[in-house]
């Protein structure tokens, strides 16, 4: 064994997973990143779970997955695996899962930290648990049989349970997806500890980008409105050299609105039968989005007509998104099949030689590696690399769109 390899042997302790999209990163996320160490030690290595071209919202990212991993890698993580696209474009709790799943595949952390509006880790677990409860879904039933969304229906059973305190962090979109972070560990009957710090800078979806730390919602917002200089200003430093290298490529900054003529023709393609099997839950929501989207003239009009008090934005966008990509939710995977390696530095690369004994699922380095995988895993990383390319037709610049990345690029390597 290398000098290296002993003295990592000795002073590593344990390592932290973080579940990320960083769309895109900003210094937010690396504070967060710095008070993992705070908290469990400096030498605590990091290993991220990251969403890839499309993200939990319903949306393309506003960078591809290589940049954001690469950044990711530059600003204190060590290790970024990939959450596959079924969980990545899924529910809160789907996604969380997913990304739960991916760290707990490594056989490796400890902890599973996030960043949430309360820093309260009992107190999500205690919702968490109430969650999980016989009692909560009963009063769920109840609720849904009047016709109200599945959040307000949700948050009035836990109120009945917790009272309004508690019950009151299911009103926060950190909160939440830390309260599924535990659930999906509770669920799992894991060893491993949930951690949070409190959220700084602008709330999660705040478009006010005035403050000390901007919220990615916000940067968005800048790129799309044109003020690209203040968008930069707002990035990790890292984040930013990768995305002006993105850019000069004519890859950055990507808009669901480039691909809208491909979307509606996907939509106005699309049987009856086709829009039912978007819909999960057999609610009707599917034929809201068929009749809209045989006359509507832009994904936002769809969206607009589709929408009703019970249904959310995003659930909506999420099965435009399906229907573009060509997902249906009753084919998705139950459990993570493979670990897809994004990006790693030294320590990264450590912790994959470690992960030879430990992981519990392949890991794969080169997509080549796919091949010697069963059909479900195949198949899989094939919907990844269909979905890439369907992501590439977004760039700016369509002659940067040369379909097949995923099956030509390994890991970044920092």
């Amino acid at each position: 064994m290398s000098l290296f390899c002993h003295q990592f042997e000795v002073d590593f302790v344990q390592a932290a997973g973080v579940i990320i999209e960083y769309n895109p990163m900003h210094m937010g996320h690396v504070h967060l990143l710095r008070e993992i160490r705070r908290l469990l030690g400096p030498d605590t290595a990091v290993v991220c779970a990251m969403s890839g071209d499309f993200v939990q919202r319903g949306d393309f990212a506003i960078v591809g997955r290589r940049a954001r991993a690469g950044a990711a890698v530059q600003s204190g993580a060590d290790l970024v695996l990939e959450v596959p696209l079924p969980w990545a474009v899924s529910s809160a709790e789907r996604f969380a899962d997913g990304g739960v799943q991916v760290l707990l595949g490594t056989g490796l952390v400890s902890h599973i930290a996030f960043g949430s509006e309360c820093g309260d880790v009992g107190a999500l677990r205690e919702v968490a648990l109430c969650l999980l409860s016989p009692e909560l879904q009963e009063e769920l039933r109840r609720g849904l049989t009047a016709g109200r969304s599945y959040a307000a229906c949700r948050q009035k059973a836990a109120e009945r349970l917790l009272g309004p305190e508690k019950a009151a962090l299911l009103e926060s979109p950190n909160n939440i997806l830390g309260i599924e972070y535990c659930k999906s560990l509770l669920r799992r009957d894991s060893h491993v500890q949930p951690l949070t710090v409190p959220r700084v800078g602008a709330a999660h979806d705040e478009e006010d980008a005035d403050g000390p730390i901007a919220s990615a919602s916000a940067i968005r917002a800048l790129l799309r409105a044109g003020e690209r200089e203040a968008a930069l200003s707002r990035m990790a430093p890292a984040m930013r050299g990768a995305y002006k290298e993105e850019e000069a490529a004519g890859r950055a900054p990507v808009f669901r609105e480039t691909c809208e003529r491909a979307i509606l023709a996907r939509l106005r393609s699309m049987t009856e039968a086709d829009f039912a099997a978007l819909d999960e839950g057999r609610e009707g929501l599917c034929n809201r989005l068929y009749d809209t989207s045989r006359t509507a003239v832009s994904v936002a009009e769809i969206l607009e007509k589709a929408k009703t008090k019970r249904y959310a934005y995003a659930r909506l966008r999420r099965m435009v998104l399906w229907a573009y990509l060509g997902l249906t939710p009753a084919s998705f995977p139950a459990e993570v099949l493979y670990l897809r390696v994004l990006a790693a530095n030294a320590v990264g690369r450590e912790l994959l030689a470690r992960m030879r004994k430990t992981a519990k699922v392949p890991v794969l380095t080169k997509p080549a590696d796919v091949r010697l995988l069963g059909a479900e895993a195949r198949e899989l990383f094939e919907l990844e690399a269909r979905a890439a390319d369907l992501y590439a037709l977004a760039y700016p610049d369509l002659s940067a769109a040369v379909g097949g990345s995923v099956w030509r690029e390994g890991p970044v390597i920092v």
